[in-house]
C-alpha cells in the first residue's frame, strides 16, 4: 500500500542500478513489487461492498458496485497517480517523504536558501511526518488482511473446507510469523520470482473473470458511471459505507508512486495499463457476473468463482500472492524508516544490509519486531477479514489527501503552474479523496481507530525526537564557543602536539565540539590535523560523489568538512573521507582518531518539553544505534567523551 511510501516497498527484485535493465524486465519486476497489494484486493473488496448495499445481490446493487469499482480505479489510480502524481519525482524517487523533500526544495527555491539548505516550511514538514505516521499505521493491516483473506479460502475448499474452519486464524498467524522471522536473511534469492509469480496471479484473476463475463455479458453495462451514481443516491447514507468498501480496490495505489525510484515511471505505467488494471477489472466484472447468476455467492464471490478442479492450486497461488504483497509492505516500512532517520524524524536505528549486490535490501530489527507484534494483535483482535476491512482504508485515504496537498505545492512552486490551472486539476482529485476519507471515517468505531491510534503514537514519537533534538542543539549552542575562536586561540597557546589526525563529529560546524573541549581540558593535547566533521542530509534521494564532500579551511591545523548524503543513502564516513584526498586533505586513516561526544540526558520538569515527553526522548536516545556502527567508523579508532545535559 503506500508510500513506502516510502520508495521503497520491497526492492527485493531490484538491482543496484535498475535503470540499466531492459524496459520489460523492469515492468515485470514492478508487477511483483508495486502491484502485489492492489492485486490482492479482489479477495475481499466486492464482498464487502455488496454486504453494505441495500438489497445485497440485486442487479442494481451489483451494477452499481462494479461501476464504482471501475471509476475508482480510473480516477484514483490511473488519473491521479499514473498521470499526475508520478510526475512529481524527486530525482527519480517517490513516496511521501520524497514528495515532502521536493516540496521543501520548491519552496526553498522561491523563498530562499540558507547555507545551501532549504528553509523548512512547517506546513509542508508537518504534512510529511503525518503522512509517514499514517503509512506505518496502515502498513500493519495489509499483511494481516491479505494473508488472513487467503487463509479463509480454506473454509470454502471443496468437500473438506469445514474441517479447516477452526484453524484459519492459527494458520494465518503461522504464515505471518514465518514471514517476519525470515526478514533478517533478506529476499534477494527469491525476489527475482516475485514478478513472474504475480504475473501468473494476475492472469489467473483475468481468466476466472472471463469465464463468468462470457456467461453474463450484460455485466459490462456496469462500466457506465450512471449505475454507480444511482446506487449512491438510492442507498442514501448507506452509500458512504459502500464507498468505504469500494475504496479497498485502490489501497496499494501509493506503491505506484513510492516504488518509482526502483523501476521508473514508464515500466510502472506500462505494467498498470497493460497487466494490473485490465486483469483486476476482468476479475471484478467476473465477480459481478457470478453474483447476478447466483445471488448466494455474494457471501464470498472470489472463492466461489474458482472451479473445484483447480481450487487447491489457485488457493496455493493466492497464499503466495498475499505473502508477496505483505513482503512489499514490510520492505517499504524498512525503507521509510531509513528515510525518516536520515531526515531527522527518528534517532539512529540499527539498519542492516542483507545483500551487497541488490539495492534496497535492508533489515531493521526494531521495526520488524514492532510490525510483527502489531500484525498479530490485529489478527487476534479482529479475527476475520471482514472485521479487518473495517479498519482498512482510513489511514490510506489520509495519506492520499496529504499526497495531494504536497503535490499542489510542487505543481505551483516547482512546475510553476498557474494557480487556476493547479486548482483546476487538484481540486477535483482532492475532492474525491475527501469523499473517500469521509466514507472511511464512518468505520473508525468498527476498527478504523487502530491504524489511527498507531499512527498517532508514531507522530508523537516523531515530534518528540524533533523537538528534543532542537532543545539540545539550542542549549549546546548557548553554552558553546565558536570553533573559529578556539582555533585562533590555540595558535598562540603551548599545547602538547600529537601526531596524526583527529576527526570530531558534530551537528553544528560553527561551534567547538564538546569532545574537542574535553580533550583539551582533560588530556591537554592537540593533534597535528583537526577535522570538524558534519554529516548532513540533502533534500534529494542520493548525492553524487563529486558533491559528497566539501572542505572549508579554518587555519593550517583546523578544517571543517561537510559530508552530505541523500535521504535514501547509508552513511559511510571512512569512504567519504577517502574522497577528501582528491580535494587536498590527505591523511592516513590508520593514524586517525574519531572523537564522539556522548550526551547523558536527564529530564527536567521546568524546562523544554513536558516531563512525559522528556522521558520518551531519553528512551529514544538510550536506544539509538551506536554512532560508530551507524557511520561505519572503525571501532578501534573511536574515542568517546560524555557530558550530562537536561532536556
Amino acid at each position: 500500500m503506500q508510500d513506502v511510501q516510502v520508495a521503497e516497498a520491497a526492492a527485493s527484485a531490484v538491482s543496484p542500478q535498475p535503470r540499466r535493465e531492459s524496459f520489460w524486465a523492469l515492468a515485470l519486476g514492478s508487477v511483483g513489487v508495486v502491484f502485489g497489494d492492489i492485486g490482492t484486493s479482489p479477495l475481499y473488496a466486492v464482498r464487502e461492498a455488496l454486504s453494505h448495499a441495500r438489497g445485497g445481490a440485486t442487479p442494481s446493487a451489483v451494477f452499481g458496485v462494479v461501476s464504482l469499482v471501475f471509476w475508482a480505479l480510473i480516477l484514483v489510480v490511473t488519473v491521479k497517480y499514473v498521470i499526475f502524481i508520478m510526475r512529481a519525482d524527486n530525482k527519480g524517487e517517490g513516496g511521501t517523504l520524497a514528495l515532502m523533500a521536493l516540496a521543501q526544495r520548491a519552496l526553498g527555491d522561491r523563498f530562499g536558501r540558507h547555507a545551501g539548505f532549504i528553509r523548512r516550511s512547517n506546513f509542508v514538514f508537518v504534512l510529511g511526518i503525518c503522512g509517514a505516521a499514517l503509512f506505518y499505521g496502515d502498513g500493519l493491516i495489509t499483511p494481516a488482511i491479505s494473508v488472513l483473506s487467503a487463509a479463509e479460502g480454506l473454509k470454502d475448499a471443496p468437500t473438506i473446507g469445514h474441517l479447516f474452519e477452526p484453524f484459519v486464524l492459527p494458520i494465518a498467524a503461522a504464515i505471518l510469523v514465518a514471514l517476519f522471522m525470515v526478514q533478517s536473511r533478506g529476499t534477494a534469492s527469491v525476489g527475482r520470482y516475485f514478478g513472474p509469480i504475480t504475473l501468473v496471479w494476475f492472469a489467473t484473476l483475468a481468466g476466472l473473470g472471463v469465464v463468468y463475463i462470457a456467461q453474463k455479458p450484460e455485466i459490462l453495462l456496469g462500466l457506465s458511471p450512471w449505475y454507480g451514481v444511482r446506487l449512491l443516491v438510492d442507498d442514501g447514507l448507506l452509500g458512504f459505507a459502500i464507498l468505504g468498501s469500494v475504496f479497498l480496490v485502490v489501497t496499494g495505489a501509493e506503491a505506484l508512486y513510492a516504488d518509482m525510484g526502483h523501476f521508473g515511471k514508464g515500466p510502472i505505467r506500462a505494467a498498470w495499463l497493460g497487466v494490473a488494471f485490465p486483469c483486476l477489472m476482468l476479475n471484478y466484472l467476473g465477480q459481478g457476473a457470478l453474483v447476478l447468476l447466483k445471488p448466494a455467492t455474494q457471501a464470498n464471490p472470489f472463492y466461489l468463482m474458482i472451479p473445484q478442479a483447480i481450487y487447491w492450486p489457485v488457493l496455493g497461488l493466492t497464499i503466495v500472492a498475499t505473502v508477496i504483497a505483505s513482503q512489499a509492505v514490510i520492505s517499504g516500512a524498512y525503507s521509510m524508516t531509513q528515510q525518516a532517520v536520515q531526515l531527522g524524524l527518528l534517532p539512529r536505528i540499527d539498519i542492516r544490509r542483507t545483500s551487497e549486490t541488490v539495492a534496497g535490501q535492508i533489515f531493521v530489527p526494531q521495526i520488524n519486531t514492532l510490525l510483527m507484534i502489531g500484525v498479530l494483535a490485529l489478527l487476534f483482535v479482529f479475527r476475520n477479514s471482514s472485521n479487518l476491512a473495517s479498519a482498512y482504508g482510513i489511514a490510506v485515504t489520509g495519506t492520499m489527501v496529504i499526497t495531494m496537498l504536497l503535490a499542489y505545492v510542487v505543481a505551483r512552486h516547482h512546475w510553476k503552474w498557474r494557480r487556476w490551472a493547479t486548482m483546476l486539476f487538484v481540486v477535483p482529485l482532492i475532492s474525491i479523496d475527501l469523499v473517500f476519507l469521509s466514507a472511511n471515517a464512518m468505520k473508525i468505531p468498527q476498527g478504523g481507530w487502530f491504524p489511527l491510534a498507531f499512527g498517532g503514537g508514531l507522530l508523537v514519537v516523531f515530534w518528540t525526537w524533533i523537538r528534543g533534538a532542537e532543545i539540545l542543539s539550542e542549549k549546546a549552542r548557548r553554552d558553546a564557543i565558536l570553533i573559529g575562536d578556539v582555533a585562533e586561540m590555540l595558535r598562540t597557546r603551548d599545547v602538547s602536539r600529537a601526531a596524526g589526525t583527529a576527526v570530531f563529529l558534530t551537528s553544528d560546524p560553527d561551534v567547538a565540539p564538546v569532545a574537542l573541549m574535553h580533550n583539551l581540558k582533560h588530556n591537554k593535547v592537540l593533534h597535528d590535523q583537526n577535522v570538524i566533521l558534519t554529516v548532513r542530509t540533502a533534500e534529494t534521494p542520493r548525492v553524487a560523489d563529486a558533491e559528497r564532500v566539501r572542505i572549508e579551511p579554518i587555519n593550517d591545523r583546523f578544517r571543517k568538512v561537510f559530508v552530505t548524503y541523500g535521504f535514501m543513502e547509508t552513511p559511510n564516513i571512512p569512504r567519504a573521507l577517502a574522497l577528501c584526498r582528491k580535494k587536498g586533505l590527505k591523511f592516513d586513516i590508520m593514524a586517525t582518531s574519531f572523537f564522539l561526544g556522548r550526551r547523558s540526558v536527564v529530564p527536567s520538569a521546568h524546562a523544554g518539553m513536558p516531563l512525559w515527553q522528556d522521558k520518551i526522548f531519553i528512551y529514544l536516545m538510550k536506544n539509538a544505534a551506536n554512532p560508530t556502527d551507524f557511520y561505519k567508523i572503525p571501532p578501534g579508532r573511536v574515542v568517546e567523551m560524555g557530558a550530562q545535559v537536561t532536556v
